[in-house]
């Protein structure tokens, strides 16, 4: 096997890095290569790899922003779009947020961490797109992570009361929480929404292409 060359534990193929991943994330060593790693999970709510979960069909593969544009057409036109994923958990990670005015992007957000999980990149992405809007803006945003969906509507009010405490322990990722949670009660005109992963919804699509930029060498 050549220097720096890894095997694919999926179809056994060898592969190695570019030179820009190793960059990224120095000493880094997946266990599947490109064409295996996006299609072997699929989404779920709050256990998620690489932006995908175990279990069910495949999923598409990372596809740039310029590539979900030119095949999705459907999906809302409107509200914001946010996007976590997660290469291993934890792992590298990024974070995609998009906003949309009748199919038309108003503003746009992404990054990534070096090490990190997918539920704080679902949070980081859910913090960047609130912060897009302006204090008594009207519209939906959307996630596909239910985790943080039942998060921001239902348990943090009562975290909160008990001082930030859950019944049975620790609140997980406290600080983003705290954050989300408070930009959100700041924007009580923003429905925060589950929308099925990989499901063909246009906005959806493309926060997973910005959410998996550091993935790509174009974003």
């Amino acid at each position: 096997m050549a220097d720096g060359e890894l095997t694919c534990e999926s179809c056994g193929k060898r592969f190695s890095l570019s030179s820009a991943m190793k960059a990224k994330y120095p000493g880094w060593k997946p266990k599947h290569c490109s064409d295996c790693y996006p299609r072997r999970n699929r989404r779920q709510p709050g256990a998620k790899t690489s932006g995908r979960t175990n279990g069910g069909p495949a999923a598409p593969p990372s596809l740039s922003r310029a590539e979900v544009l030119r095949r999705y057409t459907a999906g809302p036109a409107d509200g914001v779009f946010t996007d976590g994923s997660c290469q291993g958990n934890p792992g590298p990670g990024g974070w995609g947020a998009v906003w949309v005015r009748d199919g038309e992007i108003v503003e746009e957000r992404h990054g990534y961490e070096p090490s990190t999980t997918n539920n704080r990149m679902e949070l980081k992405a859910i913090i960047e797109g609130l912060s897009m809007l302006p204090p008594g803006t009207e519209t939906d945003l959307y996630t596909d992570s239910r985790l943080v969906v039942d998060t921001l509507t239902k348990w943090a009010p009562g975290w909160e009361k008990r001082g930030w405490r859950r019944k049975d322990g620790e609140v997980k990722n406290l600080e983003l929480v705290k954050q989300a949670y408070a930009l959100k009660r700041e924007r009580p005109g923003v429905h925060i929404k589950w929308i099925r992963a990989h499901d063909g919804s246009r906005w959806n699509e493309y926060a997973d292409a910005l959410a998996t930029a550091h993935l790509r060498e174009e974003v």
